[in-house]
């Protein structure tokens, strides 16, 4: 088993007295901790950290925590603490921005639409905010479009999921051969072959909407991405650096 490190010490600690105070003590934290749409008044600076360290539920939590612990002390004794924590932090608002692009582009695809016909924006902006809508847009967009762009202004990202896809895609890239395995497929599988097909997942439910295990509901699956690719560039980076200090050529 796993030694836990410092670092990934400290991580579990802090997320799991936020889960404990959010959901007992201090219930205020689940207003102004989760990450918002940007252009809900809600939205605030420090979102795109701080809603890394909320959870929606116990088994959100223990999900992402054990993988935490299996993934990340792991590389940290590889890295150190210091490295372990930049790549930790870096993929999780790597996630908050990707997540945050995307649900931009599915606001403003029906926004946009609006607007080019002639309803003012900030009257859009309002009556979405009422979670409204006037009638006479349905000339131009439909019923689908308008929940799509109300439950992407009241949405709410939390969890630590988005860094933990970068734990893992680091994961990947230094053990590629280890194996590994999900409940609903207990056959371990290559990280190299596993993390990829996980990806594959995410892009198909996101693009979607739905689920092949039935899970795709509430799932900010772009997040997950988000987190993943910033993983993945800091690899590809943090590689050919070393890589470059033994180069027989260099001047």
């Amino acid at each position: 088993m796993n030694q836990i490190t410092p670092v990934v010490k400290q991580l579990l600690i802090v997320n799991v007295i936020i889960f404990l105070a959010a959901y007992f003590f201090v219930p205020i934290l689940n207003v102004y901790f989760p990450l918002y749409y940007i252009e809900n008044p809600s939205f605030k600076i420090w979102q795109p950290i701080t809603h890394m360290f909320m959870h929606g539920g116990i088994m959100h939590i223990l999900f992402n925590m054990f993988a935490l612990f299996s993934f990340g002390s792991v590389l940290e004794q590889i890295w150190g603490g210091k490295k372990f924590f930049i790549f930790y932090v870096l993929c999780g608002l790597g996630a908050a921005l990707l997540h945050t692009a995307v649900n931009y582009w599915q606001f403003h695809e029906t926004f946009n639409t609006l607007t080019a016909n002639g309803f003012n924006g900030n009257e859009i902006l309002n009556l979405t905010a009422q979670n409204s809508y006037d009638n006479r847009w349905l000339s131009f967009v439909n019923m689908q479009d308008l929940a799509t762009m109300q439950q992407t202004y009241f949405s709410r990202a939390v969890g630590a999921s988005g860094a933990i896809y970068g734990l893992l895609v680091a994961f990947a890239f230094m053990f590629p051969n280890a194996g590994l395995a999900l409940i609903f497929v207990p056959v371990p599988i290559k990280a190299k072959y596993f993390v990829p097909a996980l990806l594959l997942y995410d892009l198909f439910s996101g693009f979607s909407g739905s689920s092949i295990f039935g899970l795709g509901g509430g799932v900010a699956h772009f997040a997950h991405v988000g987190g993943a690719i910033i993983g993945f560039i800091l690899m590809w980076i943090w590689k050919k650096k070393q890589f470059d200090q033994y180069r027989w050529d260099k001047q």
